[in-house]
């Protein structure tokens, strides 16, 4: 795979840096000796992206096994994943929600030290003015990328927008949601003025970020804030601005540069990477040395699904089963559940009959060397997401037809999917429902909820239905936000505050 991602340099020189805040991405001592070729600088961009190596599997494990589309309640073993889907309050040391606070602030940093490395070297090794400011453009978007995944996971979070000691970073504190979204907005910004299109791009460089991808997280940071504050301190502030991203939306649609497939399945065919509905993605390179592929698709996948077809363990663990409400909310004939989901499988002579996502999995193509080496990519923004995105705005009163984009919209992706009857006169319950099918396994349903406002009374019902066991613990609306892992606290006593609920 032809990729842009990871690289020696990535690898061996940076993923050894310290998680904690104040620690820079590169020594400084490796900036000063570093950047001094246009290479160098391509280099460091390298570094920013692979930060995001993460961002799929945290979106499996804190988006969607949080939601009402798993059901992923303790199996007998002691399983990270059960605090999160059981709404536990005792996981301010969970790995994930460690995970998620630590990887995104690597990224932030390494961004950081790169702009400021720009800022004063770029002018005379990066001569060419319109490929520096590309280069800031990347790395301004790759900042707000890792921003709005810590103010959706966390809501207040230290805004660090250089680099800074370890000594001043411990008196650095949480900065409002409110201030947070706009240092997003700013460089979202800065990056859709100065990226190219993805049409602009060497076929080498297909990989980088463009400015449609700017645009795209835009969007979805108006319509975020849009959502209801559900009294809690995150991202949703009622800000009504469904139009503002109604408007980034025309202007991807505008484009020509992407378009809908008429095959579900091609979406995430491997041998149809980068294809017209991928907006963006995080890249992966396999069979290289040292191993940077993908393991995204195996996290919701149990080990013995693999073992039972002769491979070797891949590291989901035990089954984190497809809650039944999901599955029957399916038509027989819709082609996303025979594609995203196993419904049974036999290994030996158990037969597990608890479905499963195994969506992004083509046993074809399974790592002889190392699970952790998958061949795929993973498509953060897509096109059916950005028209159901935008059909949602003009359902919350932005200017738009609903006829035919809304209904039309809805009924295009149901016949792709198998439906024959279309429906008439979509409602806002009908959009979220058929994005819940569309974008199975995929980590967008737990943010439809926030974003909606009816996440609290959704998975109170839900709870109260599939729990029969009894295993969960009832959810509270403070926890559309996760708490801050407790070894943050520990570093400055009394800086931070905990997040309600925890």
């Amino acid at each position: 795979m032809r990729k842009i991602l990871y690289t020696a340099f990535c690898c061996v020189l940076l993923t050894s840096c310290d998680m904690d805040l104040g620690q820079q991405p590169l020594s400084q001592g490796t900036s000063e000796t570093y950047f001094q070729t246009v290479n160098d600088f391509n280099q460091g961009l390298t570094a920013i992206y692979s930060a995001a190596r993460t961002y799929p599997d945290r979106l499996l494990n804190l988006s969607e096994t949080r939601s009402d589309n798993l059901y992923a309640v303790s199996d007998g073993g002691v399983r990270d994943w059960e605090g999160i889907n059981s709404f536990h309050r005792n996981i301010d040391a969970n790995p994930y929600v460690v995970e998620a606070w630590q990887g995104n602030y690597i990224g932030v940093f390494r961004a950081n030290n790169y702009l400021e490395q720009l800022a004063t070297k770029g002018e005379n090794v990066v001569t060419d003015a319109v490929l520096r400011r590309r280069m800031e453009a990347e790395a301004r978007f790759l900042r707000a990328f890792f921003y709005f995944d810590l103010v959706r996971y966390f809501g207040q979070v230290p805004l660090i927008d250089r680099v800074v000691s370890d000594a001043e970073a411990k008196t650095i504190g949480r900065s409002p949601v409110a201030e947070i979204c706009n240092f997003i907005e700013q460089d979202l910004q800065f990056a859709i003025d100065n990226l190219p299109k993805p049409s602009a791009y060497l076929p080498a460089e297909r990989g980088r970020v463009n400015t449609y991808a700017a645009k795209m997280l835009l969007g979805l940071l108006y319509m975020s804030k849009s959502g209801p504050t559900l009294n809690v301190d995150g991202i949703g502030q009622n800000s009504n601005e469904w139009s503002k991203a109604v408007s980034q939306f025309n202007d991807i649609i505008a484009s020509n540069e992407f378009g809908s497939l008429t095959s579900y399945a091609a979406i995430f065919d491997y041998a149809n990477e980068r294809n017209s509905e991928v907006i963006f993605n995080i890249e992966y390179a396999s069979g290289g040395n040292p191993i940077v592929g993908a393991t995204f698709p195996w996290v919701l996948v149990p080990d013995t699904y693999f073992q039972s077809l002769g491979f070797s363990a891949q590291g989901g663990l035990t089954i984190r089963p497809v809650s039944e409400d999901l599955v029957h909310k399916y038509a027989s004939a819709d082609v996303r559940k025979s594609f995203a989901i196993q419904s049974s499988y036999a290994n030996g002579p158990v037969v597990e009959n608890r479905p499963f996502i195994r969506k992004f999995v083509d046993i074809t193509k399974v790592p002889t060397t190392s699970r952790l080496d998958w061949p795929i990519n993973f498509i953060v923004f897509r096109y059916t997401d950005l028209l159901l995105l935008k059909a949602e705005c003009i359902l919350n009163g932005a200017p738009g037809d609903a006829a035919t984009e809304v209904d039309a919209v809805v009924n295009a992706v149901r016949s792709r999917a198998g439906y024959t009857e279309p429906l008439s006169g979509v409602t806002k319950m009908q959009l979220l429902e058929e994005r819940r099918r569309e974008f199975i396994g995929e980590g967008t349903r737990w943010f439809d909820l926030i974003r909606s406002g009816i996440v609290e009374n959704t998975l109170k019902n839900w709870i109260q239905k599939e729990d029969t066991g009894g295993q969960m613990e009832d959810f509270v609306v403070d926890y559309v936000l996760y708490p801050v892992p407790q070894s943050e606290l520990n570093k400055s006593p009394g800086l931070y505050e905990q997040n309600k609920g925890y």
